[in-house]
């Protein structure tokens, strides 16, 4: 959908996998870099830490299937909570990441904006070219109703930009783009939209082969310093969950009590 989105016939859209500029933003110095990974790793800590502390027991338990939970042998008060937390922050850690660490990023090094529109995070004038990008951690995110969710939205940033665009003679590339993963994709009948992820997503927002890579050594030894923060949030975490758990949903002996906690879940 580099012009219109329904203008551009089927055949043509494997040409337009589609026109990525070599490179659309300039380049961050090492230091500024390293400085931007710092801060975004530091927000993505913070988040976690903060998602922790507001936890609660009912608030997790309500969300989870008490089937699944007694199907898959869970005995122990222990057992449930380390799973549920496991299972909640596994789900929560993926967006905070997302929005703390890959979405400032991209936008820091695309030389774009951030875009206004619903569903779109970068907008990127790139030559002849207009990207209006979205920004997610990886490729495995939409089903066919996502999909169609996320065409609307690059339609409507198109029609406003269309008249704008076109007395530039500037084509409209709609991006999802994609922290990880190997799926470049060109736009279909269904999906107008290209995907690209992992190495060329970077290389096409910074015109370097190498920066995927370069984010994981920009971390250095941070992760580990902020771990410990974090871990004294599980604990307590973990311990707020035991000492409901034992007392809203065990019986006197201690035992787990599932019928109360599919009454509360399900009653």
């Amino acid at each position: 959908m580099c012009a219109s989105p329904k203008s551009v016939s089927h055949a043509n859209r494997h040409r337009l996998t589609c026109i990525p500029s070599r490179r659309m933003g300039s380049r961050m110095s090492p230091d500024a870099l390293q400085d931007l990974v710092k801060q975004c790793l530091e927000a993505f800590y913070t988040r976690r830490i903060s998602n922790l502390s507001g936890l609660r027991l009912k608030d997790v338990l309500k969300r989870k299937n008490p089937y699944l939970l007694r199907a898959i042998g869970i005995r122990t008060a222990s057992e449930l909570v380390e799973y549920l937390l496991q299972m909640h922050t596994q789900a929560s850690d993926e967006t905070i990441f997302g929005e703390t660490f890959v979405e400032p990023i991209a936008l820091a090094v695309s030389g774009g904006h951030k875009s206004s529109a619903k569903g779109i995070d970068l907008e990127v004038d790139a030559g002849t070219v207009y990207k209006a990008i979205a920004v997610k951690s990886g490729p495995n995110v939409f089903n066919s109703s996502q999909t169609a969710r996320m065409n609307d939205e690059f339609q409507e940033l198109y029609h406003r930009l269309r008249q704008h665009l076109s007395q530039l003679g500037k084509q409209f590339d709609p991006v999802l783009g994609c922290a990880y993963g190997k799926r470049v994709s060109p736009p279909t009948t269904k999906r107008r939209y290209r995907i690209v992820s992992g190495k060329a997503f970077w290389e096409e927002l910074t015109g370097d082969p190498e920066f995927y890579l370069k984010l994981v050594r920009l971390m250095q030894d941070y992760p580990e310093q902020q771990k410990q923060r974090y871990q004294q949030e599980w604990a307590k975490a973990v311990n707020r969950f035991t000492r409901d758990l034992l007392n809203e949903f065990a019986d006197s002996s201690g035992a787990l009590d599932w019928e109360k906690i599919l009454h509360f879940n399900a009653g």
